[in-house]
């Protein structure tokens, strides 16, 4: 198992919520509307850290915010519902 991304965000902007929305897509899954699970790498992380900071931050509102979790092997995810059928091979508590 490879340590994983989660990242939500708060955008207000529709259209930029959805460029940043398309562009989360391309390195893992929606779990939620406006969260997102990413197999990590540092090659990764730092790729939507750079595209974040260079591209998307300087177009933010004061009120929207984009938050990263870097999380380790140890963790864990426990789903229910719906989630439950989803990849369970991690598990937040």
């Amino acid at each position: 198992m490879s340590n994983r991304l989660i990242i939500t965000y708060d955008i207000s902007n529709d259209k930029l919520r959805t460029t940043f929305s398309k562009y989360l897509s391309k390195f893992g899954y929606r779990l939620q509307f406006s969260v997102f699970e990413i197999k990590n790498s540092e090659r990764i992380l730092d790729n939507i850290k750079t595209k974040i900071t260079a591209y998307f931050e300087n177009k933010f509102e004061q009120s929207d915010s984009v938050i990263i979790f870097h999380l380790s092997i140890q963790c864990e995810k426990i789903c229910f519902g719906y989630a439950k059928n989803e990849e369970t091979d991690l598990v937040i508590i």
